[in-house]
Formats: structure tokens, sequence, C-alpha cells
């Protein structure tokens, strides 16, 4: 088997498509059953956000795990193929180090995607779907990632999209907390 990360972000896909292909809560756990029971896929994890939808999987047919991605969604292969990256395995590792690490981020360095990597493994163990091989990468993922931010400065500054809104709206407002705001999205990004 081969470690494969296959996915779509904000570098290869709009949002309209990125909304078409995010899995939710709850149905990740069935999501990813469905995958490794129904597909040649050994193991499986899921990382979906704002951002990107990644699949993390143990597979020799990546074809595979691409078509039930483009299936579970309900759009064609075709219509989804256009967006989606395959990275095998060194490309997937180095992937993995730098989006958990905040460097491939719209923001770079913001800190909410190391925990939605560790969300994505703690669904992954439940589900059943991580095995010997994505233990490992995510293991040294999360080592990797805790180096970065120790030993350079990409999180010295508070940086996210909600972050530099609120910065951006300082700069062109006198005062933001006499100012009417409508906040409009889900999760996440529009908490914060």
């Amino acid at each position: 088997m081969q470690l494969f990360t296959i996915g779509v972000n904000h570098h290869t896909a709009p949002l309209s498509v990125r909304e078409q292909v995010v899995f939710q809560g709850d149905g990740v756990e069935v999501a990813l059953r469905d995958l490794v029971d129904h597909r040649p896929v050994q193991e499986a994890a899921l990382v979906s956000t704002c951002n990107r939808t990644e699949l993390y999987c143990n597979t020799e047919e990546p074809a595979a795990a691409i078509d039930w991605l483009a299936e579970y969604h309900r759009l064609s292969t075709r219509s989804l193929q256009p967006y989606v990256y395959a990275l095998p395995t060194a490309g997937a590792v180095k992937h993995a180090f730098r989006v958990a690490s905040g460097l491939d981020s719209m923001v770079v360095g913001e800190p909410q995607i190391l925990g939605q990597f560790k969300q994505a493994v703690k669904v992954a163990e439940q589900a059943g779907t991580l095995g010997v091989l994505l233990h490992k990468l995510f293991q040294r993922t999360f080592s990797v990632a805790k180096e970065v931010r120790t030993h350079t400065e990409i999180g010295a500054s508070s940086v996210s999209m909600a972050a530099c809104a609120v910065h951006l709206a300082e700069r062109i407002f006198a005062s933001v907390a006499e100012q009417s705001v409508l906040f409009i999205g889900a999760g996440e990004m529009i908490e914060l």
C-alpha cells in the first residue's frame, strides 16, 4: 500500500467547489467507514475545513478514492477532477507538514488547522480507519508542527481570517466599536 493525500483546497478550487465536498461533524465517521469498507483503501482520515477537504489514505488506487469523494457528495468525478490533487508518499508527507504548521493556509501561520488535524485523527481512530501508516504520519506531523511553532516566529502574532478582518476594519474605521457589523458564515471562523 501507499500513502496519498487527495483533496481540494483554496489553491486548487473556488469556494463554490470546496463547499460541495465539505464533510460535517458526525457524518465523518460514517464516511470514513464507507470509504474503507467499499473501496480499496486500507486506512483513511479526513481533514475538512472551510478552505480544504483532504483525504489522507493508504491505498494503491488513488483514483478509487477520488471516485468515492465525488460519489459521496453526489458529484461526477469528471466535474471534480480538475480541482483535485493526489499527492503520493513524499508529497503527501510534505503537504501534511506544511498544512499542520500553518504554511499552507490562506493566512500563513493561522493556528486553527493543527487542532483540526488532531480532531481528524481522533475521528479516524473512533471510526477504526486509522492504522499504523497514518498514525505514524500524524504523530510525525504534530511533532513537526510543534517544532515549526517553537523555532520560528510563525505564530508570533494573532493570525486568522477573523483576526485579519478585524485588523482591516480597524484600519478603515476610526472606531470599530461604533460600527454596526453583520457576520455571515458558519462554524469556527464565524465564532472567532
